[in-house]
């Protein structure tokens, strides 16, 4: 479709491109379509939400028929996965989300406050201290709760002061399921991050349906309840570096040894910090890429002449008489 094609046309809030209309001035053409790509994303733009749609449903429906057969079986795993776990990291996200998202946004996951950084402006000057912040939060959460069980780990473990990785390890960390491959791993952990962000830039667009204001924590519940159910037993989905790294560096400093950070070569490395920040960095270029049309995102940055309209119309609009001002 040329660019006299889209001014001739505008969308029909029902779905398709709609019905011809007087076509776009230059300046409306500049303002809608600030780049190349807008112009292309507004013709795909429907069918590419019908896509990720369809994909989430499958993928989630899929996913917990999957994660439900196949973790009933002892041959898979010695009991079921995904309930308690999948409710109650949901819960923390959603409480997490609550907590912190009216003053600090609510990121809560350095895998979020790289993306945001990287495509939508948020400052990289503040990452580092939201990284750590993110990461100390995750080391006391995880002290408070050795504290309140490290008894029932001593009777677990079989004596007082053993700690091992087979043993109690994961109740902290992430480990995954001995017949799961490295590749395996680091694919369900990128996989669960693409997911979460994905739905996380959603629920959050505010020209894309979201919910009400104040439910945007309920939302995240959801994803994540989701994603264990459907994605999180292979791994323990963490699909949040702060949430794998912190508890992990807790267990190193209570007697679990250098074994937490050495487990499946450096494990920990690849599979809980990398693969969830990749997996966010490519959910966050494909949201944006395909549905998202705010101009915080790098995607919508106007080209040349779009920025040259703008600059235009503010000079214009600085040296502007005012209303009703008298003509000498």
């Amino acid at each position: 479709m040329t660019d006299e094609d889209i001014a001739a046309t505008k969308a029909n809030p029902h779905g398709s491109l709609g019905f011809p209309e007087e076509p776009l001035t230059e300046v409306e053409m500049l303002s809608k379509f600030p780049n190349r790509w807008t112009q292309i994303r507004y013709i795909v733009r429907e069918p590419a939400a019908e896509f990720f749609g369809t994909m989430l449903l499958v993928l989630f429906g899929c996913g917990g028929n999957a994660q439900g057969v196949l973790f009933n079986d002892p041959d898979v795993s010695s009991s079921p996965a995904g309930g308690y776990l999948a409710v109650a990291f949901g819960w923390g996200i959603a409480l997490g989300a609550w907590v912190s998202g009216g003053i600090s946004g609510g990121h809560i996951n350095p895998a979020v406050t790289i993306s945001l950084a990287t495509f939508r402006g948020f400052p990289w000057r503040k990452v580092p201290v939201y990284i750590l912040s993110q990461l100390l939060g995750g080391i006391v959460g995880a002290a408070i709760v050795y504290a309140n069980y490290h008894r029932a780990i001593d009777l677990f473990e079989g004596g007082h002061g053993i700690r091992t990785v087979p043993g109690t390890a994961s109740l902290f960390g992430t480990y995954a399921a001995p017949y799961l491959s490295n590749v395996s791993a680091f694919f369900e952990e990128f996989i669960g991050a693409f997911l979460l962000l994905f739905v996380l830039l959603a629920v959050s667009d505010k020209r894309n349906g979201p919910p009400p204001a104040g439910l945007l924590p309920l939302a995240l519940f959801l994803t994540l309840f989701g994603l264990g159910l459907a994605f999180g037993a292979q791994t323990g989905f963490a699909v949040n570096p702060a949430r794998d790294l912190g508890p992990r560096i807790l267990t190193a400093m209570v007697g679990y040894g250098r074994e937490v950070f050495n487990y499946r070569h450096q494990y920990w490395i690849w599979a809980g910090v990398l693969a969830p920040i990749l997996g966010a960095l490519v959910a966050t270029f494909v949201y944006d890429t395909f549905v998202f049309t705010g101009n915080e995102s790098i995607i919508n940055r106007p080209n040349k002449l779009a920025r040259e309209h703008h600059a235009h119309a503010r000079n214009q609009e600085r040296y502007k008489m005012p209303a009703g001002a008298d003509i000498v």
